[in-house]
């Protein structure tokens, strides 16, 4: 297969890439610089200038391809208050591009903050006026148009090393602040994926003539946050400190909202019906083997 693949450079989308192509198939990734395009070259992909802004270019790539899994989003400030619009607007004009062909648009969707203190399960469907997942959404309804429309809810800490995402954000916090923060007794949990497991899931659904609707990729199904704080803690050599959520809040910004929310999530209706299982390190044993001991830049 040819998937064209939108955050082909990121964290998440080389894993991707590479999953691919070390499996058979050929890859257009999405770049807006010059620099992302010799990155995926590099690689062994094929180079299709563009972005999220961008809807003309997206639904040439997806024109060109026999698939597309969807990864990018704006994470930068101010743009990420836009980012959901955005968002939804890429992922219908991917969507308008493959109507009526069947082919498999493959969108990453989030898990946090779904329904706290309940495990979150595939079955689970919002409703989406109270609980907005733009981007859930809108491939979902694509279901009904000739469109194998997935969506991998993926929580959030997609771990690995090279990970620049919230766990690194968090690090950097309790190095620069000189504690490793969390919120009351530390119970609530995070699910977890190992961003190598999370490429694999994307690929089994991609590769999938029957796979279609709501899949987790989830590895860890809830980590107490106060373990994170405990092993940031030790390995930046700062002591861990118990806030109040508006404490927390103040201390880590957006991340201590996240932190007060009691979020685990369970992937097996996923492994049962694709046979994808988790293989890679938890974030624990990426804590204990030191990937996140030094701060990523």
């Amino acid at each position: 297969m040819k998937v064209f693949v939108t955050g082909a450079t990121g964290f998440i989308g080389s894993a991707v890439v590479a999953e691919l192509l070390q499996n058979g198939h050929s890859v257009l990734g999405l770049t807006r610089s010059e620099a992302g395009a010799q990155k995926l070259r590099a690689a062994g992909a094929e180079v299709h200038h563009g972005s999220l802004e961008d809807l003309a270019s997206l639904k040439a790539g997806a024109a060109a391809a026999d698939g597309v899994i969807h990864l990018a989003f704006i994470h930068t400030f101010p743009g990420v208050f836009l980012a959901p619009s955005k968002d939804k607007k890429a992922i219908s004009a991917l969507g308008e591009a493959l109507a009526g062909t069947n082919k498999p648009l493959v969108v990453a969707g989030a898990i946090h903050a779904f329904r706290s203190g309940v495990l979150l399960t595939e079955d689970y469907t919002p409703n989406y006026a109270k609980v907005p997942r733009k981007s859930e959404e809108a491939v979902l309804s694509f279901g009904s148009r000739g469109v194998r429309a997935s969506v991998v809810r993926l929580p959030p800490t997609v771990h690995g090393d090279g990970d620049k995402g919230f766990v690194s954000w968090l690090v950097k916090s309790a190095k620069k602040r000189g504690q490793a923060v969390y919120v009351g007794d530390g119970k609530q949990r995070w699910a977890a994926v190992h961003r190598f497991d999370a490429a694999r899931l994307f690929r089994f659904i991609v590769e999938n003539p029957e796979a279609h609707g709501v899949y987790h990729g989830v590895g860890d199904e809830g980590v107490p946050f106060g373990e994170i704080a405990e092993f940031i803690g030790r390995d930046q050599g700062v002591p861990t400190a118990s806030k109040s959520r508006w404490g927390a809040i103040r201390a880590l910004g957006f991340l201590g909202f996240l932190a007060s929310i009691d979020s685990p999530a369970s992937s097996q209706r996923t492994q049962n019906t694709l046979g994808w299982k988790p293989e890679h390190p938890t974030l624990l044993e990426d804590f204990a083997a030191g990937v996140y001991k030094t701060p990523k830049p």
